[in-house]
């Protein structure tokens, strides 16, 4: 049985900015000193791909806000029997309360549009399993159970108002979405205008994608005008929610982000985009500003990914979406400090000024002492 107590959602976010924490790496700093780099950053919310014991422990006393994750293989299994979900809880998530603030628990990844049928029928029992168990213990007011989507749920997506879910999709997504709605949980999307414009940068303009000047677009439907395609990607989710009867659920973006660097087919991959859209996207999170469609909903979004991943299978781009670089120095400058610098700071130069004229100065203290006594 089902005891969803409220319908006011848990508030597992603060501020509207936070970063994926992945770790298909073999290069990058310990967890200890990766959340020393998050709190220099004054980054508040983090997400992880699994619920490791050493990664959730590095955050006690952070006051980081932590979402973890159940992976996928175990949906099947949680889905069939709550007690497999109460213990995963009593294993991953409860010893470390309070001191760790695990705010979200995301069951799973990518399910709903992908290619096994299993996973996507599973998905709704594992998710009432794991918020029962929750519940159970009295832990359902303080984390959010959640699951991120990929546009692939998406019939279309242009413009934003015409956004559906597709049909063999929503047979799946309407009895989670009831229940997500219950429990007052947000909907979470991964949302990429890299990959968009990586699979039509001949129709894509590049200043569109990367919330630079452009001549945007407009809906003719809702009369709103886009002109970043970020916004336009979020009010396609709130489109798609609204057609299907849940035009009060909040819209969150579980990742998004831009790679630095790609193979030679992936275009836009670069150094300088990603540098551009990763700071105009902070800078539009950072206004706590809605979109066209829900202008007093200020956005939140979980930026992929805090480091560049080297054991990540794929294209060279999924390789390259860190903010920073493995060894902890800043991949590019948005604002951000590493844990090395990457260029020499400010009082190393004067220093090293200071000293180059002292040395100037004796030598020719000297050269004059010995001229005035020859």
């Amino acid at each position: 049985m089902t005891h969803c107590a409220g319908l006011v959602g848990v508030q597992a976010f603060t501020g509207t900015y936070g970063v994926n924490y992945g770790r298909v790496a073999d290069n990058i700093p310990d967890p200890e000193a990766v959340v020393t780099l998050l709190k220099a950053a004054k980054i508040k919310n983090v997400k992880i791909f699994d619920a490791d014991h050493k990664v959730i422990s590095a955050f006690k006393g952070s006051g980081i806000e932590l979402v973890v994750m159940v992976p996928n293989e175990l949906l099947v299994d949680m889905s069939a029997n709550e007690d497999r979900a109460m213990q995963w809880i009593k294993d991953n998530v409860q010893p470390f309360l309070p001191d760790t603030k695990i705010r979200g628990i995301a069951v799973g990844n990518e399910i709903l549009g992908g290619p096994d049928q299993g996973l996507s029928e599973a998905l709704l029992g594992a998710i009432k399993n794991m918020y029962n168990s929750l519940d159970r213990i009295g832990l359902a007011h303080s984390i959010e159970v959640s699951t991120p989507h990929s546009e692939a749920v998406f019939a279309n997506s242009y413009p934003p108002s015409s956004c559906t879910f597709k049909e063999d999709v929503f047979v799946y997504m309407r009895p989670v979405l009831e229940f997500l709605s219950l429990t007052g949980s947000s909907f979470y999307i991964n949302a990429y205008p890299f990959l968009a414009y990586k699979s039509d940068p001949e129709h894509i303009d590049i200043n569109y994608a990367l919330f630079k000047t452009n001549p945007g677009i407009h809906d003719e439907k809702t009369n709103l005008h886009y002109d970043n395609m970020f916004d336009a990607q979020v009010d396609a989710a709130y489109a798609a929610l609204e057609a299907a009867g849940f035009d009060k659920m909040e819209v969150r973006v579980s990742e998004t982000g831009w790679a630095s660097s790609g193979d030679q087919d992936e275009a836009g991959a670069t150094l300088k985009n990603a540098r551009t859209y990763n700071f105009n996207l902070r800078k539009r999170l950072l206004k706590k500003k809605g979109t066209p469609m829900r202008p007093k909903m200020p956005v939140k979004a979980y930026v992929f990914a805090l480091f560049n991943e080297d054991l990540k299978p794929g294209p060279t781009s999924e390789r390259h979406f860190g903010l920073f670089k493995a060894d902890g120095s800043i991949a590019y400058n948005i604002g951000f400090t590493g844990l090395r610098s990457s260029a020499p700071s400010p009082l190393l130069l004067s220093l090293t000024v200071c000293f180059i004229f002292l040395s100037i100065f004796a030598v020719h203290f000297q050269l004059r002492c010995i001229f005035r006594y020859i």
